[in-house]
Order: structure tokens, then C-alpha cells, then sequence
């Protein structure tokens, strides 16, 4: 599919407001590998290793499709910042267990979620590029897989500590999107 998405698009037809909007996918999914490359550098949990690589590969492969429909020049000129902000939300809460790797996880993919479908809603309502719509789709069923995932590991009510710093993480979610619109 990458390739018939990439060669279906106009770089040149794109409005400013998607490539705004691909810049920000760019950056979530570069800093999405350093969230799972901060967990297995931290973690030794077998269980928790397993959950980090298979969500590893799935960001990797996010990744590479994205890179490939965003037009050079309107790449993230700030992914080593995302890589380090990815890796500090992966490793962070490594170092507090599980729960607090699969909160962090559900907190990024609830944000992951919504950034995703307002993309492609918005696609829809102006009929533009259906290729891509369709990839941003397949990107977000994957996303809400690991939400799932981690919400069913996660299982019981978060404590307040832990509410908080998924609030963080949704913050920080947001603002580098804000950032990366512009």
C-alpha cells in the first residue's frame, strides 16, 4: 500500500494544513519507536520485552509509511528532540512497573486515537486523497489495538500518581502536535 500512496500524491496538492498534519504523525510515530526503545532499555519484565517489540515493530512500520508520503521538505526538523522526549516517556515509567508502562501506553494511544481520526474526517469531508485517508486508517486501527492491549493489562482504577502522569503525557502529546502544525 505504501508505495500506491506515495505515488498517488501531489506533495505539490497538498494543503498547508496536511502537511502540517503529516509533519505531526512524522514526529508521534518517531517518538512512538523511542517510547518502545526507552521501555526495553529499561524494562527486564520478559512480558513487558515482548509487548515493547511487537508495538516496536508496528511504530517501525507507521514509521517508514509516513516518511515515505511526507514530502521532504516538510519534514519534522525536530525528531532528536521526540526521539529524547519518546524515550524519557518510555523508560520513566519502566523504572515504576508494568501498570505504569501500560497506563503511558493507553494515555498515548487514547491522544493517538483522536489526532488520527480528526485527519481523517477531515479527509472525508473534503474528499481529498483517499489513498492516504486509508492509510492514516490502517495506521489508527493499529494504534487503538495497542490501547486495548495495554488497557486490558492495565485492568483496575489508575492511582491518582498515576492519573496525573498520564495527564502529562497527553499534554506533552498535544503540545508537539501544536508544535509540529506550524
Amino acid at each position: 500500500m505504501n508505495d500506491t500512496v506515495a505515488d498517488s500524491l501531489d506533495a505539490n496538492a497538498m494543503p498547508a494544513w496536511l502537511l502540517g498534519e503529516l509533519r505531526s504523525d512524522q514526529a508521534g510515530e518517531t517518538g512512538a519507536v523511542a517510547i518502545y526503545h526507552g521501555i526495553l532499555w529499561a524494562s527486564k519484565d520478559e512480558e513487558i520485552r515482548r509487548f515493547a517489540e511487537h508495538h516496536l515493530r508496528t511504530e517501525q512500520s507507521h514509521l517508514r509509511k509516513i516518511n515515505a508520503v511526507i514530502p521532504t521538505k516538510s519534514r519534522s526538523r525536530l525528531l532528536p528532540l521526540w526521539r529524547a522526549a519518546g524515550f524519557v516517556t518510555g523508560a520513566l515509567p519502566s523504572l515504576f512497573g508494568a501498570r505504569a508502562i501500560y497506563a503511558t501506553i493507553a494515555a498515548v494511544e487514547t491522544f493517538v486515537d483522536e489526532h488520527y481520526l480528526q485527519q481523517i474526517e477531515r479527509l472525508d469531508r473534503e474528499n481529498l486523497f483517499p489513498t492516504l485517508k486509508a492509510l492514516l486508517a490502517e495506521c489508527r486501527e493499529d494504534e487503538l489495538h495497542h490501547k486495548q492491549e495495554a488497557e486490558q493489562a492495565l485492568g483496575t482504577a489508575l492511582h491518582p500518581v498515576l492519573r496525573a502522569w498520564c495527564r502529562i503525557v497527553d499534554f506533552g502529546s498535544r503540545a508537539a502536535v501544536a508544535i509540529e502544525r506550524r
